[in-house]
Parts: structure tokens; C-alpha cells; sequence
């Protein structure tokens, strides 16, 4: 079989088994796909050769090539993935443009992201390469806002951009879909002064916190995400709401370290999750129990109060 998909896993981390209910369910709907569940601490020298840190985890192969990876309890996201490759797998040989020409409306649909994308080896927390690291650096120092796709986590990605874009090495900068180049251009274009003029600037933190609080009629600010609350203050705040039945929206704080400590002193309250109706804060986990036992969650989640 062309596509394996490996679930690196733990019988002691719930989310496993869950994940593992979502993998069996796709075997059915997928029968050319091979599912593979591996107990990662079993297999330690396999783990670390493929830097599996956390579990899940789940490695995709094609002939025997690594081609994407995917960290974590995200059910849509694994179910997303799998039927992208598996769909590319079942190209004929005799199909190899159409292959291509998916993979490049793909590449363009990641270049246009965001305004300013950054193309690198590893994340802007963790680089995993020098000139990546300078790259963050100076966007940083200029305040420039960009989102950035690693590298290493899609082979395909990774070979195909350079054809795309005619450019054979990494980090790889974008500014409105168009190539500006990599870290000696961006440096050429700080010492002339262009770089500020070239990439959109930051918004202002209270900017951010605004129309993130703003993203959706009912959202939570919570440690983790409705598929895997990383506390059990959220853990039990998204059982409440759930409950409800009302659409919600979250933002793992422990992702954006700006906006963990910044929306504490923006909306005066401490600690997390905190719960936003409308743009107001609600409160958090105590709040949420007093109006679940006084009847007032429902209105309140339906913007009725």
C-alpha cells in the first residue's frame, strides 16, 4: 500500500484512545490505507529517530517516504490529512500533472496564508536551523507580523517550493503571495530601510486581544483546545458548555505567550479559561458553574442576557 499512517501512542493518555476510535473508523472508509499503531515508549530508538516527543502522534509514509506529521488529538485535522494523501495516492502513474498541479494550488493557497509568511525550519519558538533563526529575529526587531509553516513537518512542501518558487534554499519569505527571498535579502533590505516599508507591521496587543475576543459570538480562552484541555479548569468549562448545545470558538493561551499574559491585564482577570460572550468577558470556571446551577448559561451563551 502506498499511504501507511503510523499512530505513535500511550495506553496511560486517554486522547490515544480516542484517536485510536477515529483511526478505526477511517480504515473502514479508507481500505487502501494502512493504519499502524506504535506504543512509542516500546519503541524508543524508532521514537527518537523521528522526534516523537508527545503522544498522539502520527507519521504519514508514501513508498516508504516520511510526508507529513500531524502532533496531537486533532480528529478533523487526521481526518483531513488522510484524505488528502490518500487521494494523492490513488493518482494513476499516468497522472503525475495533475498531481503537480494540485500540489501547486496547495503551495499557493499556503504563500497567501497570510500577508507575510515565512517558510522555515522549525517554528519561531523553536528554529531549528540558523538562518531560520536569524529570519525570526529580524522580523521580530522590526515588530512585522507573519504566520510561518515548518518545513520539516511536510516533505512534499518542502521539495515542491523550491520548484514553485525557483528557489532552492530555506527560510523563504512572502509578502502578499509574492516571493521576497531568504535571510540575505531580508537583511539587505533592513539596512536599507525597505524591510519596514515591504512587510506589514504587528498590530498593537490590544488591537489583537479585540478582535480575537471578537472572533466568534461565544469564545473561550482555555489551556489546550476542545479536543484536548491541557487543565482541568478548562477541562471541565468546555464539559459545561458542550453541554449547552451552543457553538463556541477557543484560543489555547498556552500557544501565544503575548496573549496569555496580555489579555489577564486587558480584561482585569487573572486567571484561565475565560469566557467571552459578545466581546464581554463572562468569567471564568466558578462564573460558569453559579449561572449553570442558577439557569442563566443559556441565555447568557445565546446572547439573550
Amino acid at each position: 500500500r502506498s499511504l501507511v499512517v503510523v499512530h505513535f501512542w500511550a495506553p496511560w493518555a486517554p486522547q490515544c484512545a480516542q484517536m485510536n476510535e477515529v483511526m478505526a473508523a477511517l480504515a473502514k472508509e479508507h481500505m487502501q490505507v494502512a493504519f499502524v499503531k506504535l506504543e512509542a515508549e516500546a519503541v524508543p530508538e524508532v521514537s527518537e529517530k523521528y522526534g516523537i516527543s508527545s503522544v498522539p502522534t502520527f507519521l504519514f509514509f508514501k513508498n516508504s517516504q516520511k510526508v507529513d506529521r500531524l502532533d496531537g488529538a486533532h480528529a478533523p485535522e487526521l481526518t483531513k490529512k488522510v484524505q488528502r494523501h490518500a487521494s494523492s495516492s490513488s493518482v494513476s502513474a499516468g497522472s503525475n500533472d495533475s498531481a503537480k498541479e494540485d500540489l501547486n494550488v496547495r503551495l499557493k493557497k499556503l504563500i497567501n496564508a497570510a500577508p507575510c509568511m515565512l517558510f522555515m525550519k522549525g517554528s519561531p519558538k523553536e528554529p531549528r536551523c540558523g538562518f531560520s533563526k536569524q529570519m525570526v529575529e529580524i522580523l521580530n526587531k522590526h515588530g512585522i507580523s507573519f504566520s510561518s509553516f515548518d518545513i520539516f513537518s511536510d516533505e512534499e512542501v518542502r521539495q515542491g517550493l523550491k520548484t514553485y518558487s525557483n528557489w532552492p534554499t530555506y527560510p523563504q519569505l512572502y509578502v502578499a503571495g509574492e516571493l521576497i527571498g531568504g535571510v540575505d535579502i531580508v537583511k539587505e533590505l533592513e539596512a536599507s530601510g525597505e524591510l519596514d516599508t515591504v512587510c506589514p507591521k504587528a498590530q498593537k496587543l490590544e488591537d489583537r486581544l479585540k478582535i480575537l475576543i471578537n472572533k466568534a459570538p461565544v469564545m473561550l480562552f482555555m489551556k489546550g483546545s476542545k479536543q484536548m484541555a491541557k487543565c482541568g479548569f478548562s477541562k471541565q468549562i468546555i464539559e459545561i458548555i458542550n453541554n449547552t448545545g451552543v457553538d463556541y470558538e477557543t484560543f489555547d493561551i498556552l500557544e501565544d505567550e503575548e496573549v496569555r499574559q496580555g489579555l489577564k491585564t486587558y480584561s482585569n482577570w487573572p486567571t484561565y479559561p475565560q469566557l467571552y460572550v459578545k466581546g464581554e468577558l463572562v468569567g471564568g470556571l466558578d462564573i460558569v458553574k453559579e449561572l449553570k446551577e442558577s439557569g442563566e448559561l443559556l441565555p447568557i451563551l445565546k446572547g439573550e442576557n
